[in-house]
């Protein structure tokens, strides 16, 4: 019997700039000064990666998990990683400007201010934000301030800079979105509450609490309800997301800190050092040491 097989493309900051070019820096950011350059609409597409733009003329359509989404002047667009697009359609007089960002790159970004990434969460069922004149202006500026680092080449501290202002223009998205989060006044559903308070719960306890069973407890559910929920919204399970925050923190320690490895163990409740190296190994692919040797 013949099937017929769907095929996704995968998009990274890398595979975006060869398709459309751009100012990049490796494959940590792209910026693209016209968002129709992005095709994103030549079949499915799955997010490796985060995607940002701001339509500022004309609309635009498209399909983000399954759901239409219409964008008009003033919009921004958020597509979270995993996510996956179809069909995206540009009236002819549509403009705006994207940024594709690797999630090393955000989360580097943003390590040592774990709540925002819980606002970006809620970008993941409401992936089309208005923003305000003020708002808009905002990004625009970023975006150019962005723009022009990247194209210094020969500063030593371009991709440091760059970062910098990202993180900073993250914080202006994330009160954005938290206006309209308590504009809205609640969820759209029961499981984006359950995924939103797991996470938020993750982010105060993943340096002690690396159990599942400890967070379906805490929020009164059972295990299998809450790993069925929380990959059913966010397409992982709740320990890939446990092991996000503990393996983004173990980085920043063993990168920003002259603690021993032993006393990074004590302080991320690992029951030995030996231990907390499988788990860096397993999930980094080098030992701590090795990766504090690194130039990563």
């Amino acid at each position: 019997m013949m099937t017929n097989k769907i095929m996704l493309r995968d998009v990274t900051v890398s595979s975006a700039y060869e398709a459309c070019g751009g100012s990049h820096i490796g494959g940590d950011i792209l910026l693209v000064d016209d968002i129709t350059r992005v095709r994103l609409r030549d079949g499915l597409c799955r997010m490796q990666c985060l995607f940002l733009a701001l339509c500022t003329r004309g609309t635009a359509c498209y399909i983000v998990d399954t759901v239409e989404r219409t964008v008009v002047p003033g919009d921004l667009i958020i597509v979270s990683e995993g996510q996956v697009t179809d069909s995206c359609q540009f009236s002819d007089d549509c403009d705006g400007l994207c940024m594709i960002v690797s999630y090393d790159f955000f989360n580097e970004a943003i390590k040592n201010v774990h709540e925002l990434s819980s606002l970006f969460l809620f970008a993941r069922s409401h992936p089309v934000c208005h923003l305000t004149a003020d708002e808009s202006e905002s990004i625009k500026r970023y975006y150019s301030t962005m723009r022009g680092m990247i194209g210094n080449e020969h500063h030593h501290f371009r991709s440091e800079m760059v970062r910098s202002v990202f993180t900073t223009m993250v914080y202006d998205v994330s009160n954005t979105i938290y206006r309209i989060q308590n504009e809205g006044g609640q969820y759209s559903t029961r499981a984006e509450k359950i995924f939103t308070d797991f996470v938020r719960l993750v982010e105060r306890n993943f340096r002690t609490e690396r159990r599942v069973g400890w967070y379906a407890q805490t929020m009164c559910i059972s295990p299998k309800y809450l790993s069925e929920t929380v990959r059913a919204i966010s397409r992982r399970t709740p320990t890939e997301w446990v092991d996000n925050y503990v393996t983004l923190e173990l980085r920043v320690l063993l990168k920003n800190s002259t603690k021993s490895i032993k006393e990074i163990a004590q302080e991320m409740n690992f029951s030995n050092q030996s231990f907390l190296g499988k788990y860096f190994k397993d999930h980094v692919g080098m030992s701590p040491r090795e990766y504090r040797k690194s130039g990563i």
